[in-house]
């Protein structure tokens, strides 16, 4: 359908507002097609055409409404008038206002039917299909359902890429399930393509990191762009929440690091008598470095074993207490071989520790609160079943309960979430403690 005028600024509000409702009720129905104007009905649907309307005083008007200068008004009204008689929109005027101040406008969406074949009312289904492309046409407005099969098959020519496992088939998995059901498929986007067709290379280039690399460094050889990474970071930690559980509560800083991905080059804290042979034999003593050394995140991958001439291997969560534990015990040389997990253990840690040898015990000293335990779980999956608590047990929290503080009502929903992992049965009488005492202890609150 031919229209010969370009729309003024109030007819192009107007006619989007009228789009915009009619692609909400096809987000909300996915069976319609915004691009034909159509949706399916069941077979015991009487209703043929559902009329979709907007009203003028509802909308940000730029000068319909002005008392000043008439023109923009008539001009828009002229334009309205035109597109109503081609039958694309209906008009209502105000009471009494006839061809001076519109109402409403509407526009009806016709219902395709099989029973409507033998009344030929499929052919004013038809016409609705023409009249809609046409607003489409003359905005230069892509129709949503357009967009969304775009992406959709965007997303299916890359998702062959990675394993039916991998937690980047079951987020891409659950985009198109929000394209198909008509939903939002955020984070991806339905308008910029290129935004999208990043993402999905940033999906594929965390395969090919093998050792921490800074955010920058990556966004170069990415994208050719230091900054590229800092636009995608938030959709990529949205789309890795949403298909790994585990990841679910982690700080971004921590989650990044799950894919040897860090803001600037990180530093393994250790002390005691560790020595580590590299890839080229050379044997690494870190005893004489006292109290500590930082050693490299990024050296880690060529580590290849590790002996360690201590009575076990001690995992000590948050920094201040590690160099403070360093510091000012000197026995734990030969007790321990310390290690400080910065946290959450990142990957390269995690690793570390996976080449103590298996006679060698392993415990963890952090906060006893949901993180801490949770670092506990952790590590008994992903290093070794034989981790075991220092100093996280109901006598030692009862010996320091008045140092302790209160649990917020997230800590007790996620510590009554630890009862229910399979590795932390042990564990349940102290988290059953700290939920009847209300308290959780820090460890930098424990003397030693």
């Amino acid at each position: 359908m031919d229209i010969s005028f370009t729309p003024a600024p109030d007819v192009v509000v107007i006619l989007n507002a009228l789009l915009d409702k009619f692609e909400n009720r096809a987000k909300r129905n996915p069976s319609i097609s915004e691009a034909k104007g159509t949706y399916q009905t069941s077979p015991d649907t009487q209703n043929f055409a559902r009329t979709i309307k907007v009203s003028l005083t509802e909308l940000p008007l730029p000068t319909y409404f002005s008392q000043t200068d008439p023109h923009p008004r008539i001009i828009a009204n002229e334009q309205l008038q035109e597109l109503a008689k081609d039958n694309i929109i209906t008009l209502q005027w105000q009471t009494a206002e006839t061809n001076h101040l519109l109402q409403s406008v509407s526009i009806t969406n016709g219902a395709y039917h099989p029973e409507a074949e033998r009344s030929g009312r499929n052919t004013l289904h038809a016409l609705r299909a023409t009249q809609h492309e046409s607003l489409y046409a003359l905005l230069n407005r892509t129709p949503t359902s357009n967009h969304r099969a775009n992406l959709e098959s965007i997303i299916l020519s890359e998702k062959f890429r990675f394993p039916k496992d991998d937690w980047r088939a079951r987020a891409l998995d659950y985009i198109l399930n929000q394209l198909r059901t008509g939903k939002s498929p955020a984070p991806f986007s339905l308008t910029d393509s290129d935004f999208n067709l990043d993402l999905l290379v940033l999906l594929c280039a965390l395969s090919n990191i093998q050792a921490e690399t800074p955010h920058r460094v990556f966004s170069v050889r990415i994208f050719n762009d230091t900054k590229r990474f800092d636009d995608l970071q938030p959709a990529l930690l949205r789309l890795a929440r949403r298909a790994n559980s585990e990841w679910k509560n982690l700080p971004s800083e921590d989650l990044l690091r799950e894919f040897n991905l860090a803001a600037n080059p990180t530093y393994i804290h250790l002390a005691g008598s560790w020595e580590l042979t590299d890839s080229n034999g050379q044997i690494l003593h870190l005893d004489p470095f006292t109290p500590s050394v930082g050693f490299s995140a990024s050296q880690i991958a060529s580590i290849q074993k590790i002996t360690v001439h201590s009575e076990s291997i001690l995992c000590i969560e948050n920094l201040t207490t590690f160099h403070e534990f360093t510091r000012t015990n000197s026995t734990y040389p030969r007790q321990h071989a310390t290690i400080c997990l910065m946290g959450n253990p990142s990957p390269s840690i995690r690793r570390l520790i996976r080449l103590v040898p298996e006679g060698t015990p392993i415990y963890l000293w952090a906060d006893m609160d949901y993180g801490g335990f949770n670092i506990l779980s952790q590590l008994r999956k992903q290093v070794s079943p034989r981790v075991q608590l220092h100093l996280m047990d109901i006598t030692t929290f009862n010996a320091y309960a008045h140092l302790s503080r209160p649990l917020t009502q997230s800590d007790r929903r996620n510590l009554k979430r630890l009862t229910y992992h399979p590795n932390l049965k042990d564990i349940h009488p102290t988290v059953e403690h700290l939920l009847k005492r209300g308290l959780k202890l820090e460890q930098e609150a424990i003397q030693f």
